[in-house]
């Protein structure tokens, strides 16, 4: 058993992860082993109607990929990842958008009741954070962020070698930052970072430019007596993030301008996180993750325009070294995490493990 950034955990150690969406829920199970997660199985369903139904079989899933993959070996912890809000330190979930009816629903006792084992809930930003902190681009940092950047904008923060979950587990909305008076409408606020910077902000961006842009045309026609052209319509909001970038790389001037904006808008928002909170590295998954070479020198050039020298230099902007994995990561991260705070609980002791032939 040894400590790395302050979790103590054994040399080999397998994990039990369980990440609960509003379209879909997965078990996954996999092997710590030093700065590395190995993923051993993962199995993957469309959420159930019921909390209940979605917890059983999450359970059952996870007892089955246990006794297959896990050759024999016992689960040391289990790790929940869910998106907000939640209360982290009793276990709830408390009516997430995506999750209806799950209001107040403890998601923790009927884990331990199953599998004997420490067991931990984080939103889903926060379970990145740690994954990344503890097998990707943030590995040996003692103050880290990581931001989501997919459909929403929302940031985990690792703060002086601990995930810093704030009074209430609601640090890290970042997305709720408004970095302009007017702009699209992200976490109910129009020109917020989650408007400039997530999948569906993007898309909105892009379909506000379109429209002023066909404003703008049929304006100058008639001015000329011309006939006025015709806008997409709701067909703009056909678009996706994905598709703005691929017409800016083919050249498309409207998206090309769009992409100016983002990279913009984000290295405004990173200016805000590295003054306030002095990082040694933000960690950016998804979107920047998959267009860094594209957004990175936009980034920058903001960044030096607007934070303060002596942080900025103090801090490095990384993609997601997990990539597109960082999901299946992040649940186990939040199961070495439990398993970490417990053992340090009890000495270093913990809780005899469960056989997975008896699930």
């Amino acid at each position: 058993m040894h400590d790395a950034g302050g979790e103590i955990f054994r040399m080999s150690t397998l994990l039990g992860g369980l990440d609960i969406g509003g379209t879909k829920c997965a078990a996954v199970l996999g092997r710590a082993e030093g700065d590395r997660i190995e993923i051993v199985g993962k199995r993957s369903f469309p959420t159930p109607d019921t909390p209940e139904e979605a917890l059983a079989s999450l359970c059952d899933e996870l007892a089955g990929l246990a006794a297959s993959a896990g050759g024999g070996e016992p689960l040391a912890a289990v790790g929940v990842s869910c998106g907000g809000p939640l209360d982290s330190r009793r276990g709830l979930i408390l009516s997430p958008p995506n999750l209806p009816g799950w209001d107040g629903i403890d998601v923790l006792t009927p884990l331990r009741e199953r599998f004997g084992v420490p067991a931990a809930l984080q939103n889903d930003a926060n379970a990145c954070a740690l994954a990344e902190w503890r097998w990707g681009a943030g590995r040996g940092a003692s103050s880290m962020i990581f931001l989501t950047f997919g459909t929403g904008m929302g940031a985990g923060l690792i703060l002086n070698g601990a995930l810093y979950a704030g009074t209430s587990d609601m640090a890290g909305e970042v997305g709720h930052i408004r970095l302009a008076e007017e702009g699209p409408v992200g976490y109910g606020k129009a020109g917020s970072f989650e408007g400039f910077c997530s999948g569906g902000g993007i898309a909105r961006l892009f379909a506000g430019l379109k429209e002023a842009a066909a404003e703008t045309a049929a304006q100058s026609s008639a001015g000329a007596g011309g006939m006025a052209p015709q806008s997409g319509g709701s067909g703009e909001a056909a678009w996706t993030a994905k598709d703005v970038f691929e017409a800016a790389a083919a050249g498309e001037a409207l998206a090309r301008h769009a992409v100016g904006i983002i990279g913009r808008k984000l290295g405004r928002g990173l200016a805000v996180l590295v003054d306030t909170l002095n990082p040694e590295r933000i960690v950016i998954g998804s979107i920047y993750a998959r267009q860094e070479q594209v957004l990175r020198p936009l980034v920058l050039e903001e960044l030096r325009r607007e934070a303060l020298p002596g942080t900025l230099a103090a801090c490095r902007i990384l993609p997601s070294e997990l990539g597109e994995h960082v999901g299946d990561a992040a649940s186990l991260s939040v199961a070495l995490h439990a398993l970490g705070e417990h053992e340090r609980g009890n000495n270093g002791s913990g809780k005899p493990k469960v056989d997975p032939a008896n699930f």
